[in-house]
């Protein structure tokens, strides 16, 4: 038995309907959070408090440990007023005085222990008073009420109330809004009831356990702490989601040995998340299909499986398809065929819908169906898939003729090998997006791309257009894939940046959370492209090659890209575990290849550990400021006969020896290189600084001396601004 101030474990449970199971990981741990959070707040439970949150279909949960059954009291001082107004001359309370304590409940008998302290330039008196520290009934139901407001509801519910109590309450007639109908409430301190409610329900001590494999109805629960325990043994639940999930995980391994040696179930955290808010006590079982039906594209029969059915299908250790899947039930008979051969009649007309598609597409060209995307809408403003399939293969072949400039990384054959790439890019262009008119992908939109490069290979295009055509989404995501072939590369790119000139010309911007066309991811597709596959293409230059197919239809949103990149390029970079400044001082210069990125930061990063950087950041920090003060334009000119102290002409005389080797370096692409041969100007620089006034009253001196400056700011901030590093 708890007694009055003594600490117990808490246990709460909300017994509801079967709750929304894409939803109830994030459900649970905001009901264990958010209901911890208070009764911390409120002094019923410590900072280290142990929270461990439960969440079945039919259940949330949340057990906390070393709770209070009362708060300890708080000393609160209260200001009052002023000493000059709460106090008269005779040292008695003032009319305005007795008004304060009255709004406190407080008569005039407290006035002799009134402290006086300073506040400011005068006296205020003050008043200390004790605050009692909450129930555990009322704090409790408190935190109850505040975690239930803020669950993350996809979609609320309004049911009617069978038992409740207060004035108005009428049986079947008083609604309330929720989740799913709640149908009981647990509310254990140690072995006590605490008496709160909610949603028409009084707080006991009764739960229930699996539908149809629990050993008793109700699950009558002893204590805070028997609850996991008792829902195991005598409720047939795993009350914990993490634990279930992991024994689903289990069992699926355990499954897929059983079921074929080097087989193993397909690797889907939201499949395994999803499936896991569904049952209650998992049993994995192994069912079959005919292997006729994977002579369809694996992706199609893979994605009706887990999309329709939330099976695991089963793959060989080359990562094919295998006739097999596995299914996790949520009841556990002796004789499991029963329900073997059920799921196994329900999938198999999945799979001859998706057989059936596939035939029926590969009925038609992708050729045929060019025509049908002019009646596709892409955006009201932006006009159809057809009219954007010709800008896609407008920009497609600007970026060609851009990359033919170059010799890296296409080095292959240069004026026939471009001739081939542009042509191969144009057919996969305009192909592209036809797969949008299939049967497959009007059944199945994820598949789209990946069932255009399967007809393509069926009507033996040429090599690497259906690679191409399958990849031109590639990355789809953060960590997916980058496009596997030069074409495919073009095609990518040209897609991506179509999008996001269309969107930003025409002021469809992403804002906060909201962005519905993933402009963001693909900009960090782009981003991820160029870098990784170290293309020599200008960014500006991109942008401006995609905003010409669209014409009058936009307004060049150059600028506002260029901002937009490199707030995404920040963040990638900063997640890739580069720091602030390292990235600050590397984009500081709008580098307008991103494939230098990577070794800029990595010459940086080598700089910055040179005894001489912090130095050497500081001082190139102090001549940003100086050159930002002058009042004209300050040239990087230098004449040497004007130099009246040493520490000019030495300064001077080291930055004639370095900066041809830092620029040689820099031309070569060595960044590493150029900014180590800056660090012997450290002395020199430091030299000038102790020894040298800028701002000297011959405006000739002051003025040689500025482009001094300034040719040592140039000749510092080639990879970077170093300045960024400056603590």
């Amino acid at each position: 038995m708890t007694s009055p101030n003594q600490k117990a474990n808490l246990l709460v449970e909300l017994f509801v309907e079967e709750l929304p199971p894409k939803a109830l990981k994030k459900l649970g741990e905001s009901f264990a959070n958010v209901l911890a959070d208070g009764l911390k707040a409120q002094g019923l439970a410590g900072a280290d408090a142990v929270v461990t949150p439960y969440a079945s279909p039919r259940r949330l949960a949340v057990h906390v440990s070393g709770v209070a059954s009362k708060a300890v009291d708080q000393p609160v001082q209260h200001k009052l007023m002023p000493v000059a107004v709460g106090l008269g001359a005779d040292g008695q309370a003032t009319p305005a005085l007795l008004k304060k304590l009255g709004s406190l409940g407080l008569g005039a008998e407290v006035v002799g222990s009134l402290k006086r302290q300073p506040d400011g330039k005068a006296e205020a008196l003050f008043l200390d008073t004790v605050k009692p520290g909450a129930a555990l009934a009322e704090g409790l139901q408190k935190a109850l009420e505040e975690s239930l407001a803020k669950l993350p509801i996809p979609k609320v519910m309004t049911y009617q109330l069978e038992q409740g109590e207060g004035e108005g309450f009428q049986p079947g007639w008083t609604s309330v809004n929720f989740v799913r109908p709640a149908h009981g409430l647990v509310a254990l301190h140690g072995d006590q009831i605490v008496p709160v409610a909610t949603l028409g329900l009084k707080a006991g001590r009764d739960t229930h356990g699996h539908r149809f494999e629990a050993k008793v109805s109700p699950v009558v629960l002893r204590d805070a702490d028997s609850y996991a325990a008792q829902l195991a043994e005598e409720g047939a639940v795993i009350a914990s989601f993490a634990a279930r999930r992991a024994e689903i995980a289990s069992q699926l391994a355990a499954a897929a040995g059983r079921a074929g040696h080097d087989l193993k179930p397909i690797e889907d955290e939201a499949l395994l998340d999803e499936v896991t808010a569904l049952v209650e006590r998992p049993n994995v079982l192994i069912g079959r299909f005919e292997e006729a039906f994977l002579a369809v594209p694996q992706e199609c029969l893979i994605l009706t499986m887990k999309a329709n059915q939330k099976y695991f299908p089963l793959l060989n250790a080359e990562g094919k398809l295998t006739h097999q899947f596995l299914v996790v039930s949520n009841i556990s008979p002796a004789d499991p065929s029963a329900i073997i051969g059920g799921n196994e009649r329900v999938v198999r007309p999945r799979l001859a819908d998706a057989k059936f598609f596939f035939d029926q597409d590969r009925k038609k060209t992708l050729a045929s169906r060019v025509a049908g995307l002019a009646k596709v809408v892409y955006h009201n403003k932006l006009g159809t898939q057809g009219e954007r399939s010709e800008r896609v293969r407008a920009i497609a072949h600007a970026i060609v003729q851009q990359l033919s400039l170059h010799t890296v990384p296409f080095t292959v054959d240069d004026k026939d090998h471009f001739e081939v790439l542009d042509s191969k890019a144009q057919e996969a262009s305009l192909l592209a997006k036809t797969d949008l008119l299939t049967d497959m992908v009007g059944e199945f939109p994820e598949l789209q791309g990946i069932m255009g490069g399967y007809y393509a290979r069926h009507e033996g295009l040429r090599d690497g257009v259906a690679i191409a055509i399958e990849d031109h989404y590639k990355p789809r995501f953060a960590g997916d894939a980058l496009p596997r072939n030069h074409t495919g590369t073009v095609v990518a790119l040209a897609d991506k940046l179509e999008t996001l000139v269309g969107l930003f010309g025409i002021g469809q911007l992403p804002t906060g959370d909201k962005d519905p066309f993933a402009l963001r991811r693909h900009a960090l597709g782009v981003i991820r492209i160029l870098i990784e596959k170290n293309l020599p293409l200008s960014l500006p230059e991109l942008f401006d090659a995609a905003a010409a197919p669209f014409g009058e239809l936009i307004d060049r949103p150059t600028e506002a890209l260029l901002g937009f990149f490199a707030d995404r390029l920040a963040v990638s970079l900063r997640d890739q575990g580069y720091s602030a400044q390292e990235v600050d001082a590397v984009l500081a210069l709008q580098p307008p290849r991103l494939g230098d990125v990577p070794r800029r930061l990595a010459a940086v990063r080598a700089f910055a550990a040179l005894p001489e950087a912090a130095s050497l950041a500081a001082a190139n920090k102090r001549v940003s400021n100086i050159l930002k003060k002058a009042e004209e334009a300050i040239e990087a000119r230098v004449d040497a006969s004007l130099f009246k102290e040493v520490a000019e002409g030495a300064l001077y005389e080291a930055l004639q020896a370095v900066v041809p080797k830092a620029q040689s370096a820099f031309e070569q692409g060595d960044y590493t290189g150029s900014l180590q041969a800056l660090a012997v100007l450290k002395a020199p620089v430091d030299a000038f600084f102790d020894g040298v006034m800028v701002n000297a009253d011959d405006a000739a001196l002051k003025a040689n001396r500025l482009g001094l400056l300034a040719t040592l700011h140039a000749a510092m901030n080639r990879v970077a601004d170093i300045s960024r590093l400056a603590a």
